[in-house]
């Protein structure tokens, strides 16, 4: 054994490695430190910053300036924890307005510390991003105009047909219909693999928003709008062309919706799965539920109780 000749080959070999590394960029020590640094420069600048859609109402909207929606008041949980468990005596929460497009975008660049807003978990998204405990039970929904054909509204609610089916199938009542969609959602992708799967000659509209969405519907532009249920809800009930709108009442997808954050910062995931798990399991959590979406019933307060992690 030649253990004093080996050193000098071996550190050399050391060297080319670390050498391949540096001129790819890639440091060990630096491999994760735009996720994992995100305490560390919240205590450094005693500045937290969230994020929040402005068009996601109820979760994330703009009132007069400010950020508001369940989503928001949940995140407003998760900053009191974030001070306390910093140890700071002063904690500047700044609420930064994103788009649906720019997003997660917002999030990896580190102009967001956290997504505030309505966003669907799934494996394709958690490429990009990670995800918190669940927050609400969501899903798509469908909404149309009142004076919409009864055929329609039973195929997508799911009904016996009052009538004859000419055609075969009740999915042929859906061919040549003009479906709208946000550009972007899961709803997008959902709509597409529907056509598909069932061979529906029917053309789609994406638009930038789900008041764009909406006016589709209202202009006779698209016979139905699919998108987060909630959200059609709220267009549903509370805008000024509530009655010439029918929300389907069915879901078609279960969807979870979770707070977002930068994948591999598991420091700060910790604090927002631990406030929102104690949050859930409290009394104060349901008249904050009620405050956004009315009395819950059993299966929802079940799903809260389901997701909040044990201690």
């Amino acid at each position: 054994m030649q253990i004093a000749g080996s050193t000098k080959p071996h550190r050399q070999r050391v060297r080319a490695v670390a050498c391949l590394i540096a001129s790819l960029g890639i440091a060990p020590v630096l491999l994760t430190s735009a996720a994992a640094a995100t305490l560390d420069q919240v205590k450094t600048s005693g500045k937290l910053l969230l994020g929040y859609r402005e068009d996601a109402r109820p979760f994330s909207y703009d009132e007069s300036g400010k950020a508001a929606g369940y989503t928001v008041a949940l995140c407003e949980k998760i900053a009191e924890e974030i001070k306390t468990e910093l140890g700071l005596s002063a904690m500047t929460v700044e609420w930064v307005p994103v788009t649906l497009e720019n997003r997660f975008q917002a999030l990896q660049d580190g102009r967001v510390n956290i997504l505030c807003g309505a966003d669907t978990a799934t494996l394709e998204r958690r490429k990009e991003v990670s995800f918190s405990i669940p927050i609400f039970p969501s899903g798509i929904g469908a909404i149309l105009r009142w004076d919409a054909p009864a055929p329609l509204r039973e195929v997508l609610a799911g009904t016996p047909p009052s009538g004859p089916i000419w055609r075969g199938s009740p999915a042929r009542i859906l061919d040549k219909k003009t479906f709208a969609v946000v550009k972007g959602t899961t709803g997008e992708k959902w709509v597409a693999d529907r056509m598909q799967k069932f061979n529906i000659d029917a053309s789609v509209s994406t638009t930038d928003s789900y008041e764009a969405g909406i006016q589709q519907v209202l202009d006779g532009d698209s016979d139905v709008f699919f998108g987060d249920r909630p959200i059609l809800l709220e267009a549903a009930m509370g805008g000024s062309s509530a009655s010439e709108l029918v929300l389907i009442d069915r879901l078609f997808t279960h969807e979870p919706l979770a707070i977002t954050m930068q994948r591999g910062d598991e420091d700060l995931r910790l604090i927002v799965d631990r406030t929102l798990s104690r949050l859930f399991r409290s009394g104060e959590f349901h008249d904050l539920y009620v405050k956004w979406f009315g009395e819950p019933d059993d299966s929802t307060l079940t799903f809260y109780l389901q997701n909040a992690l044990p201690e």
